[in-house]
């Protein structure tokens, strides 16, 4: 069962950040199997595969990016390529595509399938090796886009009610270890605090790092909003440096609101006004409980729904992406 056929589908409470299931002719143009791209070729969904030699998948060896795709616009897609570029370079991965490259595949793919609205998947493996761990086996690093078709309505009744999370007893791991500012295969780290989301009957899970302090849920970034102000935990806090995190941040400012990277302990985080997570499938996610302690009145507050109305008028416009539809849509060259 795959990622976007897995969990039910129900509105009254929908699966946290899990893509809903498309048939295959829905919305796609062209009525036929989307496909996905792998090192050169385009090849039907159903037959997209990787070798079960790649050190992705033996050992987590190798890096992605989750991307949002509204109204035919890739929303901050020059930040998630740098990103991209950036965590390879610290894992000493050589990506076999330029970033112009890189830019030219992903339209493309989307162009095969006929999306519109969308999430990517881009993936940088370190490419077949053998069954030990030197990645110096591994002749060359393996590239692969998926491209999904994503309702604008998802996640539609998780935004109006909110969603709760436990504090995970799993701790970040550090910035010096499998640091999370590098979006990596590995995610085991969140994985296993999701479960114990699951276990507590919880929508996600808060994670503290090694000092006690809140670092982030377990694929999203965290704003707590107090005394009308906004906060944020620091990268050193051992978060992921999301992509929307950093785009929220301007949008806070743009709104007219003070906006801080702090430190957050879990006091903070249950003594605000109010909460909200922010990550590229989820936008914008009002926290209305954790640890069973009601976030202000236990629904999302004012100021979070004014930076999630905020997110919605901008994700589309060309100015916050790459337009892929436009005759001269153009190519974002990296820094």
């Amino acid at each position: 069962m795959s990622l976007y056929t897995s969990g039910v589908w129900k509105a009254s409470r929908e699966p946290f950040y899990t893509i809903p299931p498309v048939d295959r002719a829905g919305p796609y143009l062209g009525a036929r199997e989307l496909v996905v791209y792998i090192d050169g070729e385009w090849l039907p969904k159903s037959r997209a595969s990787v070798s079960v030699y790649d050190h992705g998948l033996l050992y987590g060896d190798g890096v992605f990016e989750g991307i949002r795709v509204y109204n035919g616009v890739i929303f901050r897609f020059k930040e998630h390529l740098d990103r991209l570029y950036s965590s390879a370079k610290s894992i000493k991965l050589q990506i076999p595509l330029s970033p112009e490259e890189m830019t030219k595949v992903v339209v493309e793919t989307l162009k095969r399938n006929g999306l519109k609205d969308a999430y990517i998947r881009l993936v940088v493996t370190r490419g077949v090796g053998d069954l030990g761990v030197d990645p110096r086996k591994c002749r060359k690093a393996s590239v692969f886009v998926i491209t999904e078709y994503v309702d604008l309505t998802y996640g539609t009744i998780m935004k109006q009610k909110g969603i709760s999370a436990i504090i995970s007893s799993v701790r970040r791991d550090a910035v010096d270890a499998t640091t999370h500012e590098i979006k990596s295969l590995n995610y085991l780290n969140s994985v296993l605090a999701k479960l114990e989301a699951v276990d507590a009957g919880a929508d996600d899970a808060l994670m503290l790092n090694r000092n006690g302090c809140v670092a982030e849920a377990t694929t999203t970034n965290l704003f707590i909003v107090k005394d009308e102000e906004v906060f944020t935990p620091p990268s050193s806090a051992g978060i992921l440096p999301g992509v929307t995190r950093k785009r929220t941040i301007k949008l806070v400012r743009e709104l007219g609101y003070n906006m801080y990277t702090k430190e957050l302990t879990p006091y903070d985080v249950t003594n605000a006004d109010e909460a909200f997570l922010t990550g590229t499938l989820a936008e914008i996610v009002p926290l209305v409980k954790v640890r069973g302690i009601e976030i202000g009145d236990g629904r999302p507050g004012p100021i979070t729904r004014k930076i999630m109305e905020a997110f919605v008028k901008i994700r589309s416009d060309p100015r916050d992406g790459l337009p892929i539809y436009q005759e001269a849509a153009r190519i974002i060259s990296r820094k």
